[in-house]
C-alpha cells in the first residue's frame, strides 16, 4: 500500500516561473532517485533511508560530507565539538528584534542616516529630496561586507560595511504615496537604490557609529558605470539614450579576494515598461520576465530611459554582477558581463588551485544555479592588469538522479550554443544566459540564492526557497511552499571541476503539515534565503517568508511566526533559531568582523504590506510594524542591526 502523501497549503509564489523548456526540475530528479533507492534495496524502508541520508524531512541534517553517500562515520572519525552555545529563541509574531539571552543589540544606519556624519538628516515624514537621499543610507538593505581598515584588533574595530538597498517600498518612500508618479519622484527612488559605503568604528563600551570619511559614498541608480568582458558598453544591445549609469535591485553581494566588493542585480525588469499600443516583449525579453506592465514601479510614465519602447537598450543594462573598489571613492563600478545575465541572487567567491572561482543562484521559480571558473592564476590576471572575472568560463548546473551532478560550459560554439541555434557569438550567449542555459538542459530549481561554502571542508550549500511543484515533479513535495537547502562536493575537493555529488541538507516547513519534515519548535523555519559560514564552520540561515504567506494558516505558515535566523552545525546537523525579525520584515545580510565578536545583519522592509497585518497608508505607514524608531510620527525604516556576546564572546559559541 503506497504512503500516503501529505497535503500542503496552496502555493502562493512571490515570482512566476518564465522557463517554459523541458528541462527536468530538481524535484523530478529527486524523485528519480528515490525511486532508484528503492527499486535497489526494496521497499518503503529503503525510500525512508534516502531520505534520512540526503536530509530530507530531518531537522537533523546527516553529519557527513555528500561524498560519504551516508555510510561513513563523523568527519575523520571523530565527533566534533558542539558549534552551537546558545539558547534558542522561540518563533515571534511581535513587531520587535529578539536576540538569545547573553547577547545585545544595537540598531546602526537605518533607511536615511546620513553616510557622513553632518550630512542631510533624515525626515521622519519622509519629505527628503532626491539631493538629500543621494547622500543618505539608501532604501531595504540586503547584502553586505565589512571590509575590515587595519590590522589584527583594529580590523576587528574598525572597517568600512559596504550594503545592497534592494528596491523601495514607493508607499514609504514618498509623503504622499505612489498614487501618483512623477519625475522628481523616480528620481528619488533611483537614489535610494543601490549601495552604500560607510565607515564605521567601534567605541568605548562597544557601540558602533559611522566616522566621517573620505570613502564613504553611495552607489545608485544614477552613478556612471562601466562594462567589460564579452558584453562591451559600445554592443548594439545595450544602445540607449543616456550614458551607461546605474545599478539596480541589488540583492545579495560578495566579495573579492583582492578586496572589492560585488552587488548582485536581480529583479531588474520590474522597473521597465511601457503603455505603447501594440507592444509586445521579444522571446529573449519573456524569458526574462519582461513585460509591458513592469512590476509596479511604474517609472516608465515619467522617465522615458525605463520605457521598453522608446529606449529598448537599456534594460540589456542591467541583470549583471557589478564591482565596487569600497577604498576607492573614484573608481567607477564595472559590471562584469563574463558572469552571465539573469537574475542575481549572490556571488560567492572562492579560489582554487591559484583561480577565482564564483557562485551564484538565479532567483525564480524554476531557474538554475551558476558556476564561473576564471582563467589561471587571478594574482597573474591582476598582474598582468586583466580582471580575473572578465576572463573565464561560466557554467550551469545539471543534477542526476544518482547523487551525481556536472557542470556544463555556456560557451558559444560548444553544444547546442552555435549560430546554427540561434546564438550568435559568446556576447550574445551572455546576454541570454538563461536561454543558453535551457538549450543545454540545465535542471530547474525551486528559486535558487544564497550560496555559501564551508571552510572546513568545501561543501558548496544553496537554499531554495520555495517552488511551484511543476506539473509532473515533487521537489521533494508538491508544490513546495516551505523550501530546503542543497548541497554538494565538488570532484576531489577542486571547487573548479566540472562533476559533483550532491545531497539534500535539510527540508524546510511545518511537521504539522508535512510528516516528512523533523523540525520543532527550536529550529521550524520556512523559505530559507540567505545563508553563510562563519569562521567556525557554523552555517547561518535567514528567512524570507512572503508577506503573503507570513503568520497565516491557510499558507501552512501559523507556526512559524515572524522571518528569523538560525545557525546549524553542519557536523552534527544540530539547528537552533538564533533571532526574530519585526513585522513585515525580511531578515538579511550577514557579515562578521574578523575576530567573529561582533555580528551585522540586515532587517529589510520592515512594515511593508501583510495579509495578515494590514497595508500601511500615507495617512498611517505604521499599520504593519514602527520599528525600529518606534516614533508615533514617523514610519518603519531598514535597518543593520549590530549583535554582541554581553561577554564579548565569539558570536553562536
Amino acid at each position: 500500500m503506497a504512503a500516503k502523501r501529505p497535503v500542503f497549503p496552496e502555493y502562493d509564489p512571490d515570482d512566476v516561473s518564465s522557463n517554459a523548456s523541458g528541462n527536468r526540475s530538481f524535484g523530478e530528479v529527486v524523485q528519480q532517485r528515490m525511486s532508484r533507492r528503492t527499486a535497489l534495496m526494496g521497499g518503503t524502508a529503503a525510500a525512508a533511508g534516502f531520505l534520512t541520508a540526503t536530509g530530507l524531512g530531518t531537522g537533523t541534517a546527516v553529519a557527513r560530507t555528500p561524498a560519504a553517500g551516508g555510510d561513513g562515520g563523523w568527519e575523520g572519525g571523530v565527533r566534533p565539538r558542539r558549534l552551537l552555545g546558545f539558547d534558542p529563541v522561540p518563533t515571534s509574531t511581535a513587531d520587535e528584534f529578539t536576540v538569545p539571552e547573553g547577547y545585545e543589540t544595537q540598531v546602526l544606519i537605518p533607511w536615511g542616516t546620513p553616510i557622513r556624519p553632518g550630512g542631510p538628516a533624515w525626515h521622519k515624514d519622509a519629505s527628503d529630496s532626491a539631493a538629500d537621499q543621494a547622500e543618505q543610507i539608501g532604501m531595504n538593505h540586503d547584502g553586505m561586507h565589512f571590509f575590515p581598515l587595519g590590522n589584527g584588533r583594529e580590523g576587528s574595530r574598525r572597517g568600512l560595511l559596504v550594503l545592497n538597498h534592494e528596491y523601495v517600498d514607493q508607499e514609504l518612500l514618498f509623503p504622499d504615496g505612489a498614487e501618483e508618479i512623477t519625475a522628481e519622484k523616480v528620481e528619488k527612488a533611483l537614489a535610494a537604490h543601490g549601495v552604500s559605503v560607510v565607515e564605521i568604528e567601534q567605541r568605548r563600551g562597544g557601540t558602533w557609529h559611522v566616522v566621517n570619511s573620505r570613502r564613504a559614498r553611495r552607489v545608485t541608480g544614477t552613478t556612471p558605470v562601466a562594462f567589460s568582458g564579452p558584453v562591451r558598453a559600445d554592443h548594439p544591445a545595450l544602445a540607449s539614450a543616456n550614458e551607461p549609469m546605474g545599478t539596480l535591485n541589488n540583492c545579495s553581494s560578495g566579495a573579492t579576494p583582492w578586496g572589492t566588493y560585488l552587488t548582485c542585480e536581480e529583479n531588474w525588469n520590474n522597473y521597465f515598461g511601457t503603455e505603447e499600443a501594440g507592444w509586445e516583449p521579444t522571446p529573449a525579453q519573456e524569458r526574462y520576465g519582461v513585460s509591458a506592465s513592469g512590476g509596479g514601479f511604474r517609472w516608465h510614465e515619467a522617465d522615458s530611459r525605463f520605457d521598453l519602447a522608446a529606449n529598448p537598450g537599456e534594460i540589456n543594462r542591467f541583470g549583471w554582477i557589478v564591482e565596487i573598489d569600497p577604498k576607492d571613492p573614484g573608481a567607477k563600478p564595472v559590471k562584469r558581463t563574463a558572469l552571465g545575465r539573469f537574475k542575481h541572487e549572490g556571488c560567492t567567491v572562492t579560489e582554487s588551485r591559484g583561480r577565482v572561482v564564483a557562485y551564484s543562484g538565479d532567483d525564480q521559480d524554476g531557474d538554475y544555479i551558476y558556476k564561473f571558473v576564471g582563467q589561471g592564476s587571478w594574482r597573474v590576471q591582476r598582474a598582468l592588469g586583466r580582471s580575473p572575472l572578465d576572463h573565464g568560463t561560466l557554467y550551469v548546473a545539471r543534477f542526476e538522479d544518482d547523487g551525481s551532478g556536472s557542470w556544463l560550459p555556456l560557451e558559444h560554439g560548444t553544444g547546442a550554443l552555435t549560430a546554427e541555434n540561434g546564438f550568435a557569438d559568446q556576447a550574445d550567449v551572455l546576454l541570454r544566459t538563461r536561454e543558453a542555459a535551457d538549450a543545454l538542459g540545465a535542471t530547474k530549481m525551486d528559486r535558487p540564492e544564497w550560496i555559501a561554502i564551508n571552510p572546513r571542508n568545501g561543501d558548496v550549500y544553496c537554499t531554495l526557497t520555495n517552488g511551484s511543484g511543476w506539473d509532473s515533479a515533487v521537489h521533494p513535495r508538491t508544490p513546495n511552499p516551505y523550501g530546503h537547502i542543497v548541497r554538494w562536493t565538488e570532484e576531489g575537493g577542486n571547487h573548479a571541476a566540472t562533476s559533483f555529488a550532491w545531497d539534500i541538507f535539510v527540508l524546510a516547513g511545518d511537521p504539522a503539515h508535512d510528516p516528512q519534515v523533523e523540525l520543532d519548535a527550536s529550529n521550524i523555519f520556512g523559505s530559507p534565503d540567505g545563508i553563510a559560514f562563519d569562521g567556525d564552520g557554523r552555517l547561518w540561515i535567514q528567512t524570507d517568508v512572503s508577506n503573503s504567506s507570513q503568520n497565516l494558516a491557510e499558507k501552512g505558515y501559523e507556526n512559524i511566526g515572524n522571518n528569523q535566523m538560525l545557525a546549524a552545525d553542519p557536523r552534527s546537523g544540530e539547528i537552533r533559531r538564533f533571532l526574530t525579525g519585526p513585522r513585515g520584515a525580511e531578515i538579511t545580510g550577514l557579515t562578521f568582523t574578523p575576530d567573529q565578536r561582533t555580528m551585522f545583519v540586515n532587517v529589510q522592509h520592515p512594515g511593508e504590506s501583510t495579509t495578515a497585518w494590514g497595508t500601511p497608508t500615507p495617512e498611517d505607514p505604521r499599520v504593519v510594524s514602527n520599528w525600529p524608531d518606534f516614533d508615533p510620527e514617523g514610519r518603519p525604516r531598514s535597518a543593520t542591526v549590530v549583535i554582541r556576546r554581553t561577554d564579548g564572546g565569539v558570536i553562536g559559541a
